[in-house]
């Protein structure tokens, strides 16, 4: 059970960097209020009607509209470029959750090296009493 915890962690943590790090665009084409077309990573196909209308008309009736997403350029960030107050807060954090998981100590039992005596008789048996 530990093992599929650790490999989806692995493999969550895996496509987490991924798709930070992916750069896409969205295109969409409108004509008028209508989405005629939606693509990502390639052109939107057209409704057709660039050919038919003049220039003019065809400024007003379709529309394009590109969305790029740029992914993460960097992915390791030095300690060193945050400033002094994020430092702090980021050391007594870290220090303060790995004392969460220190373990209290143990109260010792006095009798814990000792042997219980052994039984002869079953004194219950022998007595007939029982709990009911």
């Amino acid at each position: 059970m530990k093992t599929f915890f650790q490999k989806s962690g692995s493999l969550l943590m895996a496509l987490l960097v991924l798709f930070s790090t992916m750069s896409f665009t969205v295109d969409k084409h409108f004509c008028g209020e209508i989405l005629v077309d939606q693509a990502v990573f390639s052109e939107a196909k057209t409704c057709g009607m660039h050919s038919d209308m003049p220039a003019s008309a065809e400024d007003e009736c379709c529309d394009e509209e590109k969305v790029s997403v740029e992914g993460q350029k960097e992915l390791k960030i030095s300690f060193d470029d945050l400033d002094l107050e994020k430092q702090v807060f980021l050391a007594s954090f870290t220090w303060s959750y790995a004392e969460l998981f220190e373990g209290e100590a143990q109260a010792e039992t006095p009798f814990f090296h000792y042997k219980p005596p052994l039984l002869v008789y079953d004194i219950h048996l022998l007595d007939e009493t029982f709990l009911i």
